[in-house]
């Protein structure tokens, strides 16, 4: 694998500039000058576009992102268990930041969509940026190899791994912890609508426990189930304030 010359990409957006050729956007934005353009091309590519799409290369790119962030939060965190590890791996590598980061470089200025989605708003989609962002990483990994793909992880995602000086409890684990503490059943989540077309669908989940229930929209079954358990908790431990107010005087 040939590595071809570097650049340090500035922080903040990368925006693309009039002109400016896919090959001189990728160095600037990875910091790796493509041997094969086509490859980073097609990391861009919608499957609404005819021919090959970004999806082996998302597929790659994902192992590729899982491997350099674990690897970079056992280094960096030498004093913490598995579990909290594993809350600050979850929190990183989720669609919506993968989107956050490819908006980051301007990849949504470079994605090749068809008419039909990006009408749909696909450029905007956390799913499909999601997706580029780390087919990008699969196809740095295949032309350049392993170790500027960690590199990059590590500069794309720097302000992100500090954000939290205690391990991230992703919203899901606190209801289950919350209703486990209080004897109540065990949360429960179920889709109650599904919209949107294919590339940019919006999820409804309602999460449950016993009586009580949360509804809250997402761009994936995850991200919805997050949002609900979220409303959920906050709803519960909002009316349970009071009742510890009283039990104190």
């Amino acid at each position: 694998m040939g590595d071809g010359g570097t650049l340090e990409p500035h922080r903040g957006r990368l925006l693309s500039t009039s002109g400016a050729g896919l090959a001189d956007w990728v160095e600037q934005a990875l910091g790796h000058r493509p041997v094969d353009e086509a490859r980073f091309r097609r990391a861009l590519t919608h499957s609404s576009m005819e021919g090959a799409s970004y999806e082996r290369l998302e597929f790659l790119g994902d192992r590729v992102l899982g491997l350099a962030m674990a690897e970079w939060l056992y280094e960096t965190f030498p004093d913490e268990p598995e579990g909290s590890l594993s809350k600050r791996f979850n929190a990183l590598v989720t669609g919506a930041v993968c989107a956050d980061v490819a908006r980051d470089i301007g990849a949504d200025q470079h994605l090749r969509l068809g008419k039909q989605a990006r009408d749909d708003g696909a450029a905007h989609s956390d799913n499909v940026l999601g997706d580029v962002m780390e087919a990008l990483l699969g196809a740095l990994y295949l032309e350049a190899g392993l170790d500027p793909a960690k590199a990059l992880v590590r500069r794309l995602w720097a302000d992100r791994l500090h954000a939290d000086a205690r391990a991230p409890q992703h919203p899901k684990s606190a209801l289950q912890e919350w209703a486990a503490a209080n004897r109540r059943a065990v949360p429960a989540y179920a889709i109650v609508d599904r919209s949107g077309p294919g590339h940019a669908p919006r999820f409804t989940v309602k999460a449950t426990i016993g009586p009580d229930e949360a509804t809250a929209e997402g761009t994936s079954k995850q991200e919805a189930e997050t949002a609900a358990a979220t409303a959920l908790l906050a709803d519960l431990t909002s009316r349970e304030a009071p009742k510890r107010k009283k039990r104190r005087r």
